[in-house]
């Protein structure tokens, strides 16, 4: 049997007419950049989100970079953040000029640990960036703490995490503002590169939407430097009808995760903890082996079992971060968790004969 790790065509399949009458609208009306389905879905995410406002950008990654270049981060500037994510994340830091300093993992949920932030901080320190990494909110309360405290704002990377909550709050709300990415794979997925700027803060949201158009508050008038970052109306037709079944599809991911966590336990494998102010999304359901990991993730693919290591360098050792003089050892629990971890098939049209494989073949490779 071949299961993937995801199967976005049986997804489309359950919502084609939808879609396909949503996409026919925006191109009879020849109507395709910042229009009205953009506008439309804006005001849905943020309130899904429980945010005033929404601004949609071409990407995760430029949800990012506008939401540091809108706090007036750059040159000289650090921002704290997690060394075990994409690369995006460091990345969006490195390109508007600021320093990416990292701080090593809670072993468990694989997200920032709180505890270790306040020894990272410096008189250049701007802004912490915490990661819900697949799918699970940070804990948030110590970091909105340290940052009140120190005076630094707050970015939370929530690519994974759309629909996570954290103590009834939903991710990408607690912070000064929230990055969302609509990459296909991901648990809101456009049909392309898509993402979203989410914030309370009204001058926030008014000067992304400024940067997301090559710094223009009127056409042809430009105020300051800025890119082109702008969401077009085919993918937010896309997203508004997938948004109305983002809960339903969340469930069904819970539903799969909690039959893993039946059928695994008591294997030599860690299933993911959920920490008891979060409720996951499980935008990957990611399990660790302590030993013989390669063996496992060959035994699965010789068995027709897509599997995935998210990420297998942690960012800190990355070739490209050479200049900033880390060593292997200096991030301990991101390093062994990139040697350890690996992503199995969680999509919500997984079949019970899918599961059933999946758990078996595991099980099977220590018995």
């Amino acid at each position: 049997m071949k299961v993937p790790l995801l199967d976005l065509k049986e997804q489309y399949s359950a919502i084609r007419q939808e879609v396909e009458s949503s996409l026919k609208k925006v191109i009879e009306n020849q109507d395709f950049i910042l229009g009205a389905e953009v506008t439309d879905l804006e005001k849905e995410v943020a309130a899904y989100c429980g945010t005033k406002y929404g601004v949609g950008v071409a990407s995760g990654t430029d949800a990012l970079i506008l939401s540091l270049k809108a706090l007036g981060i750059g040159s000289g500037d650090e921002v704290i953040t997690s060394p075990f994510t994409f690369f995006a994340t460091a990345e969006s830091i490195s390109v508007v000029g600021a320093k990416p300093v990292f701080v090593d993992i809670d072993p468990k949920t694989y997200n920032i640990d709180p505890l270790l932030i306040k020894a990272k901080i410096t008189k250049k320190t701007k802004a912490i960036m915490p990661i819900h990494l697949y799918g699970q909110c940070a804990d948030m309360d110590p970091i909105m703490n340290i940052a009140e405290k120190y005076g630094l704002k707050v970015i939370e990377d929530n690519a994974q995490g759309i629909g996570a909550t954290y103590k009834g709050k939903k991710s990408g709300s607690m912070g000064d503002i929230g990055a969302l990415s609509f990459f296909p794979s991901k648990n809101l997925g456009a049909f392309g590169d898509a993402g979203m700027v989410i914030t309370n803060n009204e001058k926030l949201a008014k000067e992304i939407k400024v940067l997301r158009v090559h710094g223009s508050s009127s056409r042809y008038v430009h105020s300051e430097i800025g890119m082109n970052s702008r969401l077009d109306n085919l993918q937010a037709a896309v997203l508004r009808i997938k948004l109305r079944y983002l809960d339903r599809w969340l469930e069904a991911r819970r539903g799969i995760a909690d039959f893993y966590g039946q059928r695994l336990k008591g294997l030599p494998v860690v299933t993911p903890h959920v920490g008891a102010y979060n409720v996951h999304t499980y935008h990957q359901y990611t399990l660790r082996v302590k030993s013989d990991q390669g063996k496992l993730m060959k035994h699965l693919l010789d068995s027709g079992i897509e599997r995935r290591t998210y990420y297998p360098i942690s960012l800190h050792l990355q070739e490209c971060y050479k200049s900033l003089a880390y060593r292997s050892g200096d991030m301990p629990e991101s390093e062994n968790a990139a040697k350890e971890v690996f992503s199995i098939p969680v999509f919500p049209e997984m079949t019970l004969e899918q599961k059933r494989y999946v758990a078996d073949i595991i099980s099977g490779f220590f018995c």
